[in-house]
């Protein structure tokens, strides 16, 4: 597998500003996002207070975010981080997609301010899930429902479809609107998804059954599956330090993990596009100091044991030497 100088997940003002400066930097890096930038950028109706723009709409914004990284030939690898696991000496990073590894990673995924529902966490691995294309194969003529939060939960239902025996698609995005698409553009859908409205309360384990809990209904199934927009950063890393649902980081931006960063509104308040792009900025100089340390350690390491080994070699050849003369 190919293994990243840095992977910078999310691609908000942070994570933009941090893979470009990485970039300059020289490393070899991954930006993992969306193409469209940022949802909270780019639907912001104007935006004042960012240097060398006057009166800027976050629609221009995030088109001058997408000029910037193509003239660097930075790419964007659409998919979703579910997961991301300290290994020692390198980080694995499990998307929806595909997986990566890097030697060190910065967090710019942005704040879910989304509550959990009741009775989520107590059952996530129990029969509630954050990913069904990675779970899908659990879920063979089974029932299954998914709460989606935006238009690409819509794809990861279909797919859990083509294993599952039933899935129960609840879209919580622009409400009525999209439902209403959604159920007359049901012909396109596979036969065994079914559109459903309600808003969800809770989560609970009855017996064998997984039961979502609504204002005026209760629906039961096998799984349920939360697809928000981002996850939350402790079900994100094992490990990390999580204060008020905050990330905290030193001034050079490092976590409680060693070689892990993290940068924008997922360190917390002041939710700024320019604080965001300050902290992308000074999040990636640090990753690209810690490689150097890190570089700097191996070579030390690389010229001990080349010592030793010649140290070994000249005994050997004293100690033969001696025997034949």
């Amino acid at each position: 597998m190919e293994r990243y100088d840095i992977a910078i997940i999310g691609t908000g003002p942070a994570g933009v500003s941090a893979a470009i400066t990485a970039k300059i930097r020289g490393r070899k890096i991954l930006l993992i996002g969306n193409n469209k930038i940022s949802d909270k950028v780019s639907k912001a109706h104007i935006i004042k207070n960012y240097p060398g723009f006057i009166d800027i709409t976050g629609k221009e914004l995030s088109q001058a975010f997408n000029n910037h990284l193509k003239s660097l030939s930075i790419d964007i690898t659409e998919d979703m981080v579910n997961a991301v696991y300290a290994m020692g000496k390198y980080f694995h990073i499990q998307g929806k997609k595909n997986n990566y590894e890097a030697l060190t990673v910065i967090l710019a995924t942005g704040v879910d301010v989304t509550k959990p529902y009741a009775g989520e966490y107590e059952n996530l691995g129990r029969g509630v899930s954050y990913c069904a294309t990675c779970d899908a194969a659990l879920y063979k003529e089974r029932e299954a429902i998914v709460i989606g939060f935006n238009e690409e939960a819509l794809s990861e239902a279909e797919f859990l479809a083509q294993t599952a025996k039933k899935v129960y698609y609840m879209p919580l995005y622009n409400k009525d609107k999209d439902i209403n698409t959604l159920q007359a553009g049901k012909d396109s859908l596979k036969d065994n998804i079914d559109i459903i409205k309600g808003k969800p309360l809770s989560i609970e384990r009855r017996e064998d059954k997984m039961v979502l809990i609504m204002e005026d209904r209760e629906l039961a199934a096998d799984g349920i599956f939360v697809l928000r927009e981002s996850m939350k950063p402790a079900q994100l890393v094992p490990g990390i330090k999580i204060e008020d649902n905050k990330v905290i980081t030193d001034k050079s931006m490092a976590s409680n993990i060693k070689g892990l960063y993290a940068a924008g509104d997922i360190t917390g308040v002041p939710y700024q596009y320019v604080k965001a792009a300050g902290e992308g900025n000074v999040a990636a100089l640090s990753a690209v100091g810690y490689l150097a340390a890190l570089n700097r350690q191996w070579n030390k390491e690389r010229y001990k044991i080349k010592k030793l080994c010649i140290t070994s070699w000249l005994d050997k050849t004293d100690v033969i030497h001696s025997f034949l003369f």
